[in-house]
């Protein structure tokens, strides 16, 4: 059934995703519109909206990794999120959520849940509506489209809104001849496949970032007392927060860096200059991340491309902090020697007497080293470039030219108004993409800020789309 033939009100926008992106950017909409302008619909195969990936997890070790003051579904009101925690008392019984500074670290469905408070007053009033599903395809249909949903239903929408989470982590080629081995765990969110990992088993993460971090703290929740070996290419291992806040260091939007070179060079002198102030490298990244987007887009195509090769893994394990009390579990346990950081590529593995073994090439040698282990955990991060191949609605608006992969491989192309941009190069004015797919062309665009910042511009963008629609179909009649 249609939302046109189920009641829908005026045009249809179908926000395809309800996590974060989604939500925010329905609330937004929502927030815009004046009553009956458009049907809103959330298209999110979970219970609740705004949860997604990331805020839907059940494990209680899993905290958000940047202090609750810091995080708001609208900008501006920085303390949205801190305020509704102590109105709310979400985290009475959960004393470890306050750092040593003072600050909240609440796990981190909680946010999910905050988020879902905000949206439920739009949903009763039926402003939004939520059809728990996936879009399995999209059909073009008229001037609109015509969806295609996972459980057999159909959506007819006048405008679509690109809000799906990155793709999970691909196997890498290297591990792929043990795709079948029993300790291999490919999805590091499969919580039941950590749970059955063996109290003393020797564990190799491959992958050092937020979650590796997020995997190791589940483990030592669950007990595991065994040796674990976190491995990446160059071994970095996710920073913490600094002790005390301090406001953010530097100018980076002043004649903007043109070359990866330049801007590296710039915030190393602009760290050294801080250092000479008693202040940290921390006050300097933040800098760096709140300009992240007008640094991003005064570097050429070659230049975004060298920053993505040869600065990204150094950028983000000083830009993805980990909460402070999962860096109490990485240091105690690298303090008792079971934990430990390794820089080196994986270039095979084998099952040998029930175990993995892993063949391993230190960075800067050219030996190998053979190791095995009880089990292996995949943390890589998300396969940016697969949205394609894992998200079969999106490889429909492909195949039709409605969208295509952005030059840098972190998503989906978009014009400076959020609209994708199709195979021929040119905007299709009526999808537009939220959220982090959107980074390689809008830029930093991870944490909650900058997606927050993000979905209102896009809502903005689609109301005056709406705006528009009306003055033709006014012309029209």
């Amino acid at each position: 059934m249609s939302a046109r033939e189920s009641g829908g009100r005026g045009s249809v926008v179908a926000i395809i995703g309800g996590g974060f992106s989604g939500a925010a950017t329905a609330f937004h909409l929502a927030r815009l519109l004046p009553s009956g302008a458009a049907d809103i619909v959330v298209v999110e195969p979970r219970e609740g909206l705004g949860y997604g990936l990331a805020y839907s997890t059940p494990d209680p070790a899993h905290r958000i990794n940047v202090p609750a003051s810091r995080m708001t579904l609208i900008s501006g009101r920085d303390s949205h999120f801190a305020d509704w925690l102590e109105q709310t008392g979400a985290i009475a019984d959960d004393a470890e959520a306050i750092a040593a500074n003072g600050a909240l670290y609440p796990q981190r469905r909680v946010f999910g849940r905050y988020v879902e408070y905000h949206l439920q007053p739009l949903l009763l009033g039926k402003t939004i509506r939520h059809v728990r599903s996936a879009v399995a395809s999209a059909e073009l249909s008229g001037e609109g489209y015509h969806l295609i949903l996972a459980d057999g239903g159909t959506l007819a929408a006048d405008a679509l809104v690109i809000a799906t989470t990155h793709p999970p982590p691909t196997l890498p080629l290297s591990l792929q001849s043990v795709a079948g081995a029993a300790g291999l765990v490919a999805n590091p969110y499969d919580l039941e496949r950590l749970e059955a990992i063996g109290r003393y088993d020797h564990v190799l993460v491959v992958g050092t970032g937020l979650t590796s971090a997020d995997v190791i703290a589940t483990l030592d929740r669950n007990g595991h007392r065994g040796r674990i070996t976190a491995l990446s290419r160059h071994g970095y291992r996710s920073r913490g927060h600094a002790a005390t806040h301090a406001d953010p260091i530097g100018d980076f939007t002043g004649l903007p860096s043109r070359s990866a070179t330049a801007l590296l060079r710039r915030i190393r002198s602009t760290i050294a200059t801080a250092a000479q102030q008693g202040e940290g490298w921390h006050p300097v990244l933040d800098a760096v991340r709140r300009q992240g987007q007008v640094i991003w887009q005064a570097l050429p195509l070659a230049e975004q491309r060298r920053v993505v090769r040869h600065l990204r893994a150094l950028w983000d394990v000083h830009r993805f902090r980990v909460a402070p009390q999962i860096m109490d579990v990485l240091d105690r346990q690298l303090a008792e020697g079971r934990l430990a950081y390794r820089a080196a590529s994986i270039v095979g593995a084998d099952q040998i007497d029930g175990r993995i073994r892993v063949r391993q090439r230190p960075r800067g040698q050219r030996r190998l080293i053979a190791e095995a282990f009880d089990s292996v955990i995949v943390t890589t991060g998300p396969a940016h470039a697969d949205i394609l191949r894992t998200n079969t609605a999106i490889a429909a608006l492909a195949r039709m030219g409605l969208v295509r992969l952005d030059p840098i491989g972190l998503g989906l192309e978009t014009d400076s108004q959020g609209h994708a941009v199709g195979t021929s190069g040119r905007p299709t004015g009526s999808i537009f993409v939220s959220g982090p797919l959107a980074r390689g062309s809008v830029g930093e665009l991870m944490g909650i800020p900058e997606v927050t910042a993000h979905a209102e511009r896009i809502a903005a963008e689609i109301h005056q789309w709406l705006g528009y629609q009306t003055a033709l179909r006014r012309e029209a009649s």
